[in-house]
């Protein structure tokens, strides 16, 4: 399958200090004045850097918000209050404030520029944005952002349980891919060879220097940021996202305690990996292994019997999307690894 237009980010920034330039690359991009939103608590230097970079370059902040709610509608109303003469859209923060960010943007077809504080899962350059609608979560085309910008140096004083968040994010995409492949045997769902080669490439990539030194971050942006474009490629999710995001979605909607979107992924990639065909799941293992990721998990354990009723959900997240949970129930499977697998001691109750 074929998609006809592919749209990836021309301005790229991966590299200590770059918040500090932002202004800098909206002057060279002539897009003044601009619109920026941020994270909830989004810390007071980080916002002040932001602000101050856009003032030392003649970038006006026509409106200035902080975005406590994550929902389609929020995205709305915030469409109706953009000044007509807004050039772009800035997202600075997490997830929730980069989602509404992308998506007003894609509403108000608008160049968006991405800036990420933390590297906690592959969102801040996916074609999608994950808002609620009345309460409950979608994930909505917006397409890529014109402008990522990750200061590495940002990044690297973000709690350590997020950087844990985007390496089991990463991971999933091991097990995405393969659900992919399965589909294509089992179902006839084309495979675009590019795009599942980036998303596995992204993961080795990262895999070369598994630290959270300035080299290690940037390999861990680098390789997230690029299973974003692979979505885009593949005009799909399918490089980034298999049967263990369906078990997180399923988390989600279920009501079950929350916890960080990779810490689910990457936990559901690890078990859904051992009834997979192939060696990703020693290759999971050990990567979790060299990066503490369990040591995160173990902070707050999963609930063994949400992850059960979450397991047997999961297939019905997406009726059409064909996984390895489509074949049988692997629940008893996973039942017998999180009582026996020496990895997973204290990462359920």
């Amino acid at each position: 399958m074929k998609n006809a237009q592919i749209n990836v980010p021309w301005l790229v920034r991966i590299k200590a200090g770059a918040l500090r330039r932002l202004g800098l690359y909206l002057s060279r991009c002539c897009l003044a004045p601009v619109a920026l939103f941020h994270s909830e608590g989004l810390l007071q230097p980080i916002l002040d850097v932001a602000r101050q970079s856009l003032a030392d370059h003649g970038i006006a902040a026509v409106l200035l918000h902080e975005v406590k709610e994550a929902s389609i509608e929020e995205a709305v109303r915030l469409l109706g209050a953009l000044p007509s003469s807004c050039k772009a859209l800035i997202g600075v923060g997490g997830g929730k404030a980069l989602d509404v960010a992308k998506y007003t943007a894609y509403l108000a077809g608008l160049p968006y520029f991405a800036v990420p504080t933390s590297l906690s899962n592959d969102g801040f350059c996916s074609p999608q944005a994950s808002l609620t609608l009345e309460g409950k979560r979608q994930s909505l085309p917006t397409g890529l952002p014109e402008a990522v910008v990750v200061d590495l140096a940002v990044c690297q004083r973000a709690p350590r349980t997020l950087w844990h968040s985007g390496v089991g994010d990463l991971c999933s995409k091991f097990t995405a891919v393969s659900d992919w492949k399965l589909a294509f045997h089992r179902r006839g769902v084309p495979v675009n060879d590019l795009a599942a080669l980036m998303s596995d490439a992204s993961v080795f990539q990262f895999m070369a220097n598994p630290v959270s030194d300035e080299q290690g971050m940037r390999l861990l942006a680098t390789a997230l940021m690029l299973n974003g474009v692979a979505m885009e490629i593949a005009g799909s999710s399918r490089p980034a996202s298999g049967s263990e995001h369906l078990i997180s979605h399923a988390l989600d909607m279920s009501g079950a305690r929350q916890r960080l979107h990779g810490l689910q992924t990457g936990t559901a990639a690890y078990l859904v990996s051992s009834v997979q065909s192939g060696s990703h799941h020693q290759r999971i293992g050990d990567l979790f292994a060299q990066t503490g990721f369990w040591e995160s998990v173990r902070k707050e354990p999963f609930s063994k019997e949400e992850w059960r009723i979450a397991v047997e959900q999961a297939p019905s997240m997406k009726e059409e999307f064909y996984t390895i949970l489509s074949e049988r129930d692997v629940w008893p499977e996973f039942a017998t690894m999180i009582a026996h697998d020496p990895a997973l001691v204290g990462c359920f109750e």
